[in-house]
């Protein structure tokens, strides 16, 4: 797990990717890499989704390729055989959570109650997702959640973007924020890869 938390600390930024097309995986990859932003998660919300992280992590080595949206122990496994390096899942499910620890795979648990982290806390979990981060209060539910839960660092994911993410940035118990504005639908679906490139760098020079 050291080693994505030194990635995220490092990037600040977990591009969410949804591709109908798995040809479109190693473009895709570059633009990211390109803008710097060298990670991505692959959600599991369509076919393609496991050969999608197989040509990421095959023709785009140096993208750190993790699998999103994960609900169960079976995605878990074609996740990672595929070459996924990391899970996110969008609740906390302690078969999931336990199948990764057992074969040494970072995962990041959805959470947004108290309930949610004392189970987290239980599991041995140092990092959490935080989603849907707007919907649940957003900045001002992790500020509250920072005193009882000091030792849990969040990747608020839902309802972020380039508007509001300084102010998730600013918090010392957020690591990274998720989302898609780094490279928005109507881009991946145009193919505009330069375009996301640019984005992307954006972003990165917006928080520096």
């Amino acid at each position: 797990m050291s080693d994505i938390i030194s990635v995220l600390e490092t990037i600040r930024f977990v591009p969410l990717v949804v591709l109908d097309d798995a040809k479109d995986a190693a473009p895709f990859a570059r633009a990211l890499a390109d803008g710097g932003i060298p990670i991505a998660e692959v959600t599991f919300r369509t076919a393609a989704a496991e050969e999608t992280i197989a040509r990421m992590s095959r023709e785009v080595p140096e993208v750190l390729v993790g699998a999103g949206t994960v609900h169960t122990t079976m995605q878990a496994e074609k996740a990672v055989r595929a070459g996924a390096r990391f899970i996110v899942t969008p609740g906390l499910n302690p078969s999931v959570v336990r199948w990764c620890q057992e074969q040494g795979v970072p995962v990041i648990p959805g959470t947004v109650t108290p309930s949610d982290l004392e189970m987290a806390l239980e599991l041995g979990l140092s990092v959490c997702k935080f989603f849907p981060a707007e919907a649940y209060g957003g900045v001002k539910t992790l500020k509250a959640l920072a005193g009882p839960y000091a030792g849990i660092r969040f990747m608020p994911t839902g309802g972020v973007n380039a508007s509001n993410m300084h102010e998730y940035l600013a918090l010392a118990n957020v690591l990274a924020v998720g989302g898609s504005f780094m490279a928005p639908d109507a881009l991946v679906k145009e193919k505009k890869w330069d375009d996301i490139t640019r984005l992307c760098r954006s972003v990165r020079e917006a928080v520096k």
